[in-house]
């Protein structure tokens, strides 16, 4: 068993049926991820105007807060979505989750986008908002595990971390198109259409695109790991409460760096831009924009990076970095000067590609098969519930309570820190895995 994911991958290669396999589940697996995370992010993009809208308040920047409390709901709930769809992945396959996390993820955007204001129907409103974001947090905490799983399981052996970085790139892609929107919508619209009206139209729209993901990924086979870890799963022994532990534990530490650094990229940092440094809202999306850009076109460079030199020296490079340099990007992001900006955020986003395609390589390599997406769905979003879905929350509250704009770096920092320890101690180097072992 221990030579399947490397003999499978290889042979397939060999093979133009065998490329065009790969390349087909690639297309399926990040259609699908681009329209659960583009989903996901217009909710960041819009939270200030959610926040007037459904948790309206005359005190400065408090439905702000409320309304990155409820982004903060999302990632809360994404535990309880592990340990639904977590189970699901190992016992029926990897396929299963993909095709019930689109379908859940599309269905509650598109309501959200239909849900009628705390001025029509009053505290029913954030109530429903809330219910739906919960459902959401809980199809992604399905979705990003089981994806990377899919992928990287389907990969050969000598690019596997190059596979994970489709499912990264497409995430980073749908948050760009995200931005895109929110800037031509923001742009386009007067204040009063877009408080109207405006805001619903990317939520309302994803329900297109949930059709065609749903579509493409019923047409999937599963991976040759898992097709092979089923007709071993009687005579197989299970892996050790020590193995369970440890897999666990280095999944926390490198989750909550990549989620943590993530949001405060994807999410937090436009807002930021917007009610603290005082930048128009279109200037804060289009530099956001030309970030996320960069952000995505380094992802398959680092997947390839990581192919030839391996994932511990990287994660642990970027781990000390967010560590470092956490204060010195606050102090070019809070600087006002668009160029300083600029350079801040695409720091950042480097950093944060690093981290996000070591994400979703090592939840595959760090688990044995047969407990891969339970467990690395379940070490995954816990950390970003714990750490990482707060984040935002925390950023914003630090500046509302002591008035300093640089302080949100220094949770940044701090997390960073505490993850570069703990990996330190207990992430080896995976590169050479066996990823088949059960």
């Amino acid at each position: 068993m221990g030579t399947i994911s490397h003999s499978v991958g290889e042979s397939n290669t060999h093979t133009r049926g065998g490329q065009v396999d790969i390349r087909k589940r690639a297309i399926a697996v990040g259609i699908g991820n681009f329209m659960e995370w583009f989903d996901f992010a217009v909710y960041g993009y819009f939270a200030a105007v959610i926040g007037m809208l459904f948790f309206p308040s005359s005190a400065p920047g408090v439905s702000l807060l409320s309304s990155l409390a409820v982004f903060a709901v999302g990632f809360l709930s994404r535990p309880f979505g592990a340990l639904i769809l977590g189970p699901i992945g190992d016992r029926f396959g990897r396929r299963a989750v993909l095709i019930i996390t689109v379908f859940g993820m599309g269905v509650c955007t598109t309501i959200i986008g239909l849900l009628p204001t705390y001025e029509a129907i009053g505290i029913s409103a954030p109530v429903l908002l809330i219910a739906m974001r919960f459902v959401q947090g809980m199809m992604v905490g399905g979705e990003w595990s089981s994806a990377g799983i899919y992928i990287v399981e389907s990969a050969p052996a000598n690019r596997r971390a190059t596979a994970a970085s489709v499912i990264t790139g497409t995430a980073g892609l749908a948050f760009l198109f995200g931005t895109f929107v929110a800037a031509t919508i923001t742009t386009t619209l007067s204040d009063a259409q877009l408080t109207a009206w405006g805001w619903r139209l990317p939520f309302v729209a994803s329900i297109v695109m949930t059709g065609i993901a749903i579509f493409i990924r019923r047409k999937l086979g599963d991976t040759p790991v898992y097709e092979e870890m089923v007709r071993q799963r009687d005579s197989a022994q299970a892996p050790s409460k020590a193995v369970r532990r440890r897999a666990f534990i280095t999944t926390f530490a490198f989750s909550a760096l990549f989620g943590v650094s993530l949001y405060y990229f994807v999410t937090y940092a436009n807002n930021h831009l917007v009610t603290t440094v005082g930048l128009p809202r279109s200037t804060a999306l289009w530099l956001c924009s030309i970030a996320l850009v960069v952000y995505v076109i380094v992802n398959p460079l680092i997947g390839r990076l990581s192919d030839r030199i391996g994932r511990r020296k990287l994660l642990l490079g970027a781990a000390a970095a967010l560590t470092v340099l956490a204060f010195p990007i606050f102090l070019l992001i809070n600087s006002g000067n668009s160029a300083a900006i600029l350079l801040g955020l695409i720091i950042l986003g480097v950093l944060v590609a690093v981290t996000a395609v070591m994400d979703v390589v090592l939840l595959v390599e760090v688990f044995p098969a047969s407990i891969r997406s339970t467990g690395a769905a379940l070490g995954h979003n816990l950390a970003l519930a714990i750490l990482a879905g707060p984040g935002p929350f925390i950023a914003a509250a630090l500046i509302r309570m002591t008035g300093d704009a640089n302080l949100p770096a220094a949770y940044l920092a701090g997390v960073s820190l505490l993850c570069l320890l703990v990996l330190c101690k207990t992430l080896p180097e995976t590169r050479d895995n066996d990823i088949s072992r059960f």
